[in-house]
């Protein structure tokens, strides 16, 4: 039987606006400004049989246009491909972007086709993509972050937990970090105490703590019985985190700003993690996520996965330790499917590949998009 060949690919430019600024430690320590909206690269590739699969990466603040620009560069090397040869197509990809490296922006705007092409080979196979890589779970267990941050009063942060729990999803994270700590200490207390000591809580610094301040803050915490303390100091201070971990009762969850399979193995030789927090789109698509995850099992670290729980959720049903999916309501616009919570788990979709399909709105949000057909000149 002949091999099914790429013979359409569109690339598109997506800015997603959000309904209110969004603050964490980096803006009220000044470093970042609220966010806004985000930027999203979405691929679309089609075979000569007529299969479609659809995958795509993202950018917070900056870097949306670059991974567009870069995708569109090498974009038409797909064409002719046998799209079930994923790890070869990423091959062709990776040397036709040689010159600018194999992490960052170079690497982001590839997982977008990863992606699709993974999506693409589990909908041809009529199954869901947990299913194609081997799922140990129908569903996994889920908190929410996006009632958390720290620009939302702490009695909106009260109810929007509350509502979470009532909506099916197991925990809550909130945001910390803040200039003052005892403020965060404040809240997070407050959040403790409206939830109960029964739900599962987790905290995130979003990096903005020195050695000694993460230190004094993960002691002063241990009786909240916190399930994790995420980024408590620079993403790429393995040492730091290390010492973090052995010295703290409470685990350490970190990895989500890391955008290689490399910088993620410098932090399991070191054990600076005892929760990693890969991000697909981050670290270049499902491909080499799949080699990240095998790693950090080997190593016996949990797995939770950082946002776009429309792709995690299915990657995290397939790590062999039960891991956790961050729940996200921002991309609920960008989809026509939405995704079902029960009992604190999210449920994976039966619906083949991802399971979604995108929706009028995300396509009216379009900045840009570019398409490379086959025969085309």
């Amino acid at each position: 039987m002949a091999a099914d060949r790429i013979r359409h690919v569109s690339l598109s430019s997506v800015t997603l606006p959000l309904d209110v600024p969004i603050s964490d430690a980096k803006v009220l320590t000044g470093r970042q400004k609220p966010m806004t909206e985000i930027a999203f690269l979405f691929a679309e590739i089609t075979t000569e049989e007529g299969r479609q699969g659809t995958g795509f990466s993202y950018s917070k603040r900056a870097g949306g246009p670059a991974q567009y620009a870069h995708a569109k560069e090498v974009g038409a090397n797909l064409l002719g491909q046998d799209p079930s040869d994923i790890g070869k197509v990423y091959d062709v990809l990776l040397w036709a972007g040689a010159s600018v490296g194999r992490s960052g922006v170079a690497t982001q705007a590839l997982a977008a086709i990863d992606i699709a092409l993974w999506d693409l080979k589990a909908k041809r196979a009529g199954l869901p993509l947990a299913k194609l890589l081997g799922s140990y779970r129908d569903s996994v267990r889920t908190y929410n972050t996006s009632g958390g941050f720290l620009h939302a009063p702490i009695e909106e942060v009260k109810a929007r937990a509350s509502q979470s729990l009532e909506d099916g999803i197991g925990g809550i994270k909130i945001k910390v970090g803040q200039p003052d700590t005892k403020e965060d200490l404040r809240r997070l207390a407050a959040v403790r105490e409206h939830i109960g000591d029964d739900v599962p809580l987790m905290v995130d610094a979003n990096q903005q703590w020195d050695r000694a301040t993460a230190l004094r803050f993960g002691r002063a915490v241990e009786e909240f019985g916190l399930v994790w303390i995420e980024e408590p100091l620079d993403a790429y201070d393995a040492e730091g985190h290390a010492q973090l971990a052995a010295a703290l009762d409470t685990p350490i969850a970190t990895g989500e700003m890391l955008s290689s399979v490399a910088e993620h193995v410098r932090l399991i030789e070191a054990r600076a993690a005892d929760i990693i927090q890969p991000d697909a789109p981050r670290v270049g698509g499902i491909t080499p996520f799949l080699r990240l995850a095998a790693l950090a099992d080997h190593a016996g670290l949990q797995l939770a996965p950082h946002f776009a729980m429309e792709i995690h959720l299915h990657l995290a049903a397939a790590y062999p330790r039960e891991p956790w999916v961050e729940h996200f309501e921002w991309l609920n616009p960008l989809f026509d499917e939405r995704l079902e919570t029960r009992d604190g788990r999210m449920i994976v979709p039966d619906r083949p590949g991802l399971g979604f399909t995108l929706s009028e709105q995300c396509r009216k949000w379009t900045v840009d998009s570019v398409e490379f057909r086959a025969g085309a000149r």
